[in-house]
C-alpha cells in the first residue's frame, strides 16, 4: 500500500459549503392584520412561523383612513422585493382580504400560498349592523365596502385555506344576531368562499385566533403541504 493510499479522507470534503445553506433562499410569510388593529398583534403568531423556519415580516397599513387599496398596492411590491424560494401570505380578518385582492390576476408575482384567519369573505354582519347606528360607517372607514360586500369567488392559482373560529366570544354579538357558529365577530358560513383548497374550524374567539397554537400549527401545515391535515376521527 501506497503512502498516498493511507491518507485518511478529509470528512470536511464530503459537506456541503456552510456559506451554500446560509444562502439557500427561504421560503418567506407576510403577515397582514385586521381593522382596528396594529402589526403588534400579530407577534405571537410571527414567533411562531419563525420558530417553524420562515423568515416572517408585518405590514401595517391604514385600514380605517385609508382603506385596503394602498394596502393591496404595498404588498405587491413587498412581495416582488423578496428574494426568497417563496412568498406566502398569513391574513386575520380584513387582512385576509387584502392579502387576495393583493394576487387575485396578477402575474409575475413569487409563488406561495395564502392562509386567511378568521376572514370575513363574504361580508361581515357586524359591519352591516354596526352601520345602522348613527356615525357606525365612519368606524368602518375607507374598508366599509370590502366588509360589507366580502370578495368574489377565488379563482387564482394560489391555494388558499381558511381558518374560522366557533368560540362566541367578542363585542360583535352585541350589535346584532350573527348566525352560528361563529367567533363573536365572523360566522363560519361567511369565511367560506368558492374556490378555496381547504377550511377548518378551531375553538377560538376572532381576537383569541391570533393566540392560538392550534392556528399557528395549522397555518404552518398549510403552508407546507398545501393543505390541512384530515380531521382525526
Amino acid at each position: 500500500m501506497t503512502r498516498a493510499s493511507r491518507r485518511p479522507i478529509d470528512p470536511r470534503a464530503a459537506r456541503t459549503p456552510r456559506a451554500a445553506v446560509d444562502s439557500a433562499p427561504r421560503e418567506h410569510v407576510i403577515l397582514l392584520h385586521g381593522i382596528w388593529m396594529r402589526g403588534i398583534t400579530l407577534l405571537p403568531l410571527a414567533r411562531r412561523l419563525r420558530q417553524a423556519g420562515y423568515s416572517v415580516e408585518t405590514i401595517d397599513y391604514a385600514s380605517v383612513f385609508r382603506g385596503i387599496q394602498p394596502a393591496v398596492m404595498r404588498l405587491r411590491e413587498r412581495m416582488q422585493a423578496q428574494d426568497a424560494g417563496a412568498v406566502h401570505l398569513v391574513g386575520h380578518s380584513l387582512g385576509s382580504l387584502v392579502a387576495l385582492e393583493a394576487t387575485r390576476g396578477v402575474r409575475g408575482l413569487p409563488k406561495g400560498g395564502i392562509v386567511c384567519i378568521g376572514p370575513p369573505l363574504r361580508g361581515s354582519a357586524v359591519a352591516r349592523a354596526l352601520t345602522a347606528f348613527p356615525g357606525g360607517r365612519l368606524l368602518l372607514g375607507q374598508s366599509a365596502e370590502p366588509l360589507l360586500e366580502g370578495v368574489d369567488a377565488w379563482k387564482g392559482s394560489r391555494r388558499v385555506g381558511v381558518i374560522a373560529g366557533k368560540l362566541p366570544f367578542g363585542l360583535g354579538i352585541t350589535l346584532g344576531p350573527l348566525v352560528a357558529p361563529h367567533d363573536g365577530t365572523v360566522s363560519v358560513e361567511e369565511t367560506q368562499l368558492p374556490g378555496i383548497s381547504d377550511h377548518r374550524t378551531v375553538d377560538a374567539s376572532h381576537t383569541g385566533l391570533l393566540f392560538s397554537s392550534e392556528v399557528a400549527d395549522l397555518t404552518v401545515m398549510f403552508l407546507r403541504a398545501g393543505r390541512f391535515a384530515p380531521t382525526p376521527r
